[in-house]
């Protein structure tokens, strides 16, 4: 794979990363729903900005509009109001950490989607040692569920991703733009209502919540996604989340450093064996590693 593929997912690892210290800032106002909203929305405005100006063509098939609404729900609306929640309990940096389960996470879905790319040998250690390292981080939990319930939240969120990760194979014949334009739009239709019925209408005071809206909506959303669905026809969706190796570490130092987050030490252990778990799936340190002992 090109090195300028490499350098923009990691690009798209670290505008991710950031978006789990504005959703710290955001929860302070807003509930889990009106995050998801409100990023959701002001991404979808960015898109179609960018859109206009490049005159993107939208897809003429009416079917592909409600497959783009499934993408929009699953990528989008239900994630993005998961690690809000999870952020109610958890720090920031930690529920990042839990986003790079991503790839694990792909692995297991890919393996029974049509198509789909098949675990390897390593790829397979690689979910188990993932999963070994989510344990370790639930550990302190154990007997309560002040943060076994937020951690699940995480979990479902990168099946999330690792569902419209293959999903999103259907839409190889779809400008990337209107994928992402569209996609936004549709989850913006179902989650604006939805706020408003949960949590009211919204109430913000405070300059740096609006600051951290329109970061997390223009940056981590609309940059991010035209990004994201440029990418995966071009280097597959396993290739593109190993952004995950990016995100945790943006969203821990950006936790520790904006936040002042502190993190145990079990914390770190649980870290340590997921980034180890990611190794494993990508493979290339694995087979350098083999070749040197041949």
């Amino acid at each position: 794979m090109p090195i300028r593929y490499w350098a923009l997912i990691v690009f798209l690892g670290a505008l991710w990363g950031c978006s789990f210290l504005f959703n710290a800032i955001l929860i302070r106002e807003l509930g889990p729903i009106w995050v998801s909203a409100g990023r959701i929305s002001i991404g979808a405005l960015g898109c179609w900005a960018y859109f206009a100006v490049m005159r993107k063509s939208l897809p003429r098939e009416p079917r592909v509009y409600l497959q783009l609404l499934v993408l929009g729900m699953m990528n989008y609306g239900i994630p993005f109001m998961l690690f809000p929640y999870a952020e109610q309990s958890l720090a920031s940096g930690l529920v990042g950490v839990l986003n790079g389960l991503t790839p694990m996470t792909t692995v297991l879905v890919s393996q029974f989607w049509p198509g789909g790319e098949k675990a390897t040998w390593n790829k397979s250690i690689g979910v188990g040692i993932g999963f070994v390292g989510a344990a370790i981080l639930a550990s302190p939990s154990i007997g309560g569920t002040a943060e076994i319930l937020p951690i699940l939240a995480c979990l479902l969120a990168s099946f999330c991703y690792a569902f419209t990760l293959n999903y999103s194979r259907r839409f190889k014949g779809v400008d990337s733009a209107a994928v992402a334009s569209t996609s936004l739009t549709g989850a913006a239709l179902v989650m604006v209502p939805l706020a408003f019925l949960v949590h009211g209408t919204p109430v913000i005071t405070r300059p740096e919540t609006w600051a951290a809206l329109l970061a997390i909506g223009l940056l981590s959303s609309s940059l991010a996604f035209l990004l994201l669905w440029w990418l995966v026809p071009r280097v597959g969706a396993t290739n593109v989340s190993l952004n995950t190796f990016i995100t945790p570490i943006s969203a821990i130092l950006l936790g520790v450093i904006v936040l002042q987050e502190q993190l145990l030490p079990v914390h770190f252990a649980g870290i340590a064996v997921i980034f180890l778990g990611l190794v494993f799936i990508d493979g290339r340190l694995v087979r350098r590693f083999r070749k040197a002992a041949t």
